[in-house]
């Protein structure tokens, strides 16, 4: 059972790695199950189990005695399909990252007003030893995903953390390529230390708003950088 769980899970995770690359798109049937298991030197048991959760998850349309019709991921998808966008990494495109990007610019500035609000004390605590960050690319994407986590956690809205927990397997690698570049890492320790003074201050709605702007410039970085 576990090998063929493990098998089906190969399969499935092709087809999606297929699907958002363009490969199978929107509107196209997939390939019958017969033809699927040769592909995949598989079992058809393997493939339909595959199929059966692609189905579940929004990812295709199953029909009676036809092929399988692939959904238009965007129109159709929940948060289930994009967790297992992000957890599919090496199909993860830059135009994707920049739809994340824009969705931190409007969630974080939210649950960072709450933690201030709700929890000043912690939200200082958190910022409290800036000085002892080391000025390397994987310490600041380390301690800044950990911040916004903590951050999320602060807010009496427990949906936020929810949301990036799902993004624990994909934050880092992009944060790294971010904070590699040491103009980003700059922006945001000068960011930490003023979100620090606003906290000390206990003015929520400024750190709402130095949040926000720093969301928008690190978007227009990453926008503009070159790697």
């Amino acid at each position: 059972m576990k090998k063929s769980d493990r098998t089906s899970d190969k399969v499935e995770k092709k087809l999606i790695d297929e699907i958002l690359t363009g490969k199978l798109h929107a509107g196209s049937a997939l390939p019958p199950e017969r033809e699927l298991a040769k592909t995949f030197s598989v079992g058809r048991p393997t493939v339909r189990e595959a199929l059966q959760r692609l189905e579940r998850d929004g990812w295709i349309t199953a029909r009676k005695g036809q092929p399988s019709i692939v959904n238009n991921y965007w129109s159709q998808g929940n948060l289930t399909m994009l967790v297992s966008i992000v957890q599919n990494q090496q199909s993860v495109t830059d135009e994707f990252i920049l739809y994340l990007l824009e969705l931190r610019c409007s969630l974080t500035p939210t649950y960072i007003r709450d933690a201030v609000t709700g929890n000043q004390a912690k939200v200082v605590a958190l910022l409290a030893h800036l000085e002892d960050l080391k000025d390397d690319a994987d310490t600041y994407a380390a301690f800044d995903w950990k911040l916004q986590k903590e951050f999320a956690s602060l807010s009496p809205n427990p949906i936020y953390l929810l949301i990036l927990n799902s993004f624990d397997s994909f934050y880092l690698p992009m944060a790294t390529r971010y904070f590699s570049i040491e103009a980003h890492r700059k922006l945001s320790l000068q960011y930490y230390n003023e979100l620090l003074t606003i906290a000390l201050k206990g003015d929520s709605i400024e750190a709402e708003k130095i949040a926000r702007k720093v969301m928008e410039r690190s978007l227009t970085l990453w926008k503009d950088r070159k790697d």
